[in-house]
């Protein structure tokens, strides 16, 4: 699965982005459909509100998130199902909404998804 990227909300939409994703379980703040260019909105593989929460963006928390934020996964075997469905057609890019590009769900989902 090496045609995933990742891409903040708040970037430039580009042709090389193939599909785009958005993985967050609400819309990025300011920034409008038109803007965004979403073609698929699969709010079940966000992570849920008690993860996020507990996580907090904190790098020193983000082995275990993962390690739980895969459990809730395997909890939404056909958002899952999709989104490999949608890699395997062509290049997918996952929007997400956090200021943190080293640490948040997106680039867990990647990993996941490359397991």
């Amino acid at each position: 699965m090496q045609n995933i990227m990742l891409k903040r909300a708040y970037e430039q939409p580009s042709d090389k982005d193939g599909t785009r994703i958005l993985v967050d379980g609400m819309w990025p703040r300011g920034v409008s459909k038109q803007q965004a260019h979403i073609d698929l909105w699969l709010k079940e593989l966000a992570p849920s509100k008690e993860l996020r929460k507990w996580f907090g963006h904190d790098p020193d928390k983000w082995s275990e998130f993962q390690t739980r934020y895969f459990q809730e996964l395997k909890t939404h075997p056909e958002a899952v199902s999709t989104l490999i469905d949608q890699v395997n057609k062509g290049p997918v890019t996952l929007i997400y909404a956090a200021k943190d590009t080293e640490h948040n769900n997106a680039l867990a989902l990647k990993k996941y998804l490359q397991s």
